[in-house]
């Protein structure tokens, strides 16, 4: 490996995914401002996830949509009015 080229800052970091409250600790450099207490009694920083590999669907197998934000009701509302448009448009 090549010298130099690592973060300094490598350590346990608790990842937890927000859609089903499944939680694993792994090595990361990412920055939190945030902290956990893990099954070991140790505090780690902590990392929320929207979605990761134990809730998409990918990987789970269930088309389960997962959506935090609202992103997908918006964007079925404003592909509904542009559906509705076309349809009036075609109809006459």
């Amino acid at each position: 490996m090549k010298e130099g080229i690592h973060p300094a800052d490598y350590r346990y970091v608790v990842f937890k995914d927000m859609s089903n409250e499944e939680a694993f600790l792994t090595k990361s450099c990412a920055q939190s401002k945030e902290t956990i207490t893990w099954e070991d009694g140790n505090e780690y920083p902590l990392i929320k996830l929207e979605i990761s590999s134990s809730s998409h669907p990918f990987y789970t197998g269930k088309m389960k949509l997962v959506d935090t934000a609202g992103r997908v009701d918006k964007f079925r509302n404003r592909y509904k009015t542009h559906r509705a448009s076309q349809k009036k448009e075609g109809e006459e």
